[in-house]
């Protein structure tokens, strides 16, 4: 039973540092989208719904991006 409890501890210390960095690379992207629709200079200096709604997405995009990085290099570490 041990062994049981042992084999999947390193499996959720995983997946939790996924998930954590997942969340990271969430708020990066949305703050970076913010900062740029905020402060470039030529775009009207307002946070509209527009800017909110495309800085979700690009959040959205980044942690996709992450998550299939990671998922790609650990599935390239498991093959050597």
């Amino acid at each position: 039973m041990t062994e049981q409890q042992t084999g999947t501890a390193p499996d959720q210390a995983r997946e939790t540092r996924r998930r954590q960095a997942g969340i990271a690379a969430f708020l990066v992207g949305l703050v970076a989208t913010l900062t740029f629709f905020a402060f470039f200079p030529g775009l009207p200096h307002v946070i509209d719904w527009g800017a909110i709604l495309v800085s979700l997405a690009v959040g959205a995009l980044a942690r996709w991006a992450y998550r299939s990085w990671t998922t790609r290099t650990a599935k390239k570490a498991e093959r050597m």
